[in-house]
């Protein structure tokens, strides 16, 4: 066979070489995909993160750890997010809803904004009413839920009228179930109510006095009720009682489970003894 100086074509390739080429292309090509680097990840292209199911057991142990740091309001607001999902993740969960009613009743009690505070008392009322239609025989619900209740009534004073009698029956329920619980603080509540209702709406100062003397026999180191019990004596003249028991919350050894709320006691106090005792 002659062979020109032309180069020569495809189809004049001899048939085992023109079989062989299509085969060769794609080795090379495989070559070149593997000894090419990995493309690198960045901010702009992450990669995905692996999916991860964490338990309502363990959102509400996070839960409980944020709500000892609970004098920082950030970590209060991760703890709401984590009961959240422990609701979202698990339906019908007692332990979720009554601790975010807890973490939303600090939250508005201590936030200065007002559309926040109103939204924490919303759903904190909500996250009680759950616990306490799931679990009704077990107080933290109960007491959470009137507490919530309250807090929504001192921010308007049509809610206050509304949720009054709710919030004794709450309570009433609680000292029913568990007299004694959180130091006394379900007649702390009552004697606030009786407080704070004008006589026409059924306040009583001197029923407030009863209740708070009540509760003190379980929460003798509960500086809020100590507090609240200088105002009623105060509002029933009772002005050297209610210097006694402001002298003895400044006094008191804060319970470790209770720092920041003995804290905001003992300012309160302060404030009160400046302003009545001169």
């Amino acid at each position: 066979m002659r062979v020109t100086n032309k180069t020569m074509s495809h189809n004049n390739l001899p048939r085992t070489l023109r079989l062989f080429l299509p085969c060769l292309a794609f080795l090379l090509a495989l070559l070149s995909a593997c000894s090419r680097p990995a493309p690198e990840t960045s901010a702009a292209n992450p990669p995905a993160p692996p999916t991860e199911t964490v338990s309502s057991v363990e959102l509400i142990k996070q839960a409980d750890q944020l709500y000892v740091q609970r004098e920082e309001l950030a970590r209060v607001r991760e703890g709401v997010s984590l009961l959240r999902r422990a609701r979202m993740a698990e339906a019908q969960n007692y332990e979720a809803s009554w601790r975010l009613a807890r973490l939303d009743y600090y939250l508005g009690s201590h936030t200065t904004d007002e559309k926040e505070r109103d939204e924490a008392f919303r759903e904190g009322v909500e996250a009680g009413e759950d616990a306490v239609r799931w679990q009704a025989g077990k107080a933290e619900g109960h007491f959470w839920l009137g507490a919530n209740m309250g807090g929504r009534a001192e921010s308007s004073s049509l809610s206050g009228l509304a949720d009054a009698e709710d919030i004794r029956k709450e309570m009433e329920t609680v000292i029913k179930l568990n007299e004694g619980f959180e130091g006394g603080a379900a007649y702390m509540v009552l004697g606030q109510v009786n407080l704070e209702l004008p006589r026409l709406m059924g306040g009583d100062p001197q029923e407030a006095v009863r209740n708070l003397e009540k509760g003190l026999t379980f929460g003798a180191d509960n500086a809020l009720l100590r507090l609240h019990l200088a105002e009623a004596y105060l509002s029933t003249g009772r002005r050297e009682d209610a210097r006694k028991q402001l002298n003895t919350l400044l006094s008191m050894k804060p319970r470790p489970d209770y720092i920041p709320e003995h804290k905001d006691a003992v300012a309160q106090a302060r404030k009160l003894l400046e302003e009545k005792f001169k």
